[in-house]
């Protein structure tokens, strides 16, 4: 192919689509702006707590913070309302290839999460293998029993293809977990 200002383009050059210049925050923050702007459901990043102690204000309009420390440990990443339910739910990515490192996920994150579990809440995490380029959706209920039944150190693949749902990735919205929300949570 022969491109404009006499620009080549190698024969043997390998075009990847691995991440497609997104992550799964990302993927996530379009899916609930969606939600939102379509009336579909009302769930938000939940910003992380912080201390700010020293800040420059050279004028109004461009102070800048010099010092901040996170005053408590966050909790999940998201939250929200959707069809008078709450949910709550944790992102994590890995590069693995067999297994999700538990390590990922702190104990108080563990906590809160089996909390939502105990108190009838809508919680799970949503889980990126970003080489296996797929995404899955665990119920709370799932992972807590995984954690509460294992000693191992990580949550492995095969474990997720029986008890997750993969979530199919879209243009518009990009992921829809509602989609399983709805069928597991909401058909009743």
């Amino acid at each position: 192919m022969k491109y404009p200002k006499g620009i080549k383009l190698d024969k043997n050059h390998n075009i990847s689509y691995d991440n497609r210049g997104m992550d799964l925050e990302h993927d996530i923050n379009l899916t609930n702006e969606y939600y939102v702007s379509n009336d579909i459901a009302f769930i938000y990043k939940k910003p992380t707590p912080i201390k700010i102690t020293k800040v420059s204000y050279p004028s109004r309009d461009k102070a800048v913070i010099k010092e901040a420390f996170f005053k408590e440990p966050s909790t999940t990443d998201y939250n929200g309302l959707y069809k008078g339910k709450y949910i709550d739910f944790e992102a994590k990515e890995t590069n693995n290839l067999t297994s999700f490192p538990l390590n990922n996920i702190h104990k108080h994150q563990v906590n809160h999460i089996r909390n939502i579990v105990r108190h009838k809440g809508i919680a799970f995490l949503i889980i990126r293998f970003n080489r296996l380029n797929k995404t899955y959706l665990l119920k709370g209920e799932d992972f807590i029993s995984f954690l509460d039944k294992n000693t191992r150190k990580s949550i492995p693949v095969n474990y997720l293809e029986e008890k997750a749902f993969l979530i199919k990735e879209a243009y518009i919205p990009r992921l829809n977990y509602l989609d399983i929300i709805n069928k597991e949570y909401m058909e009743v």
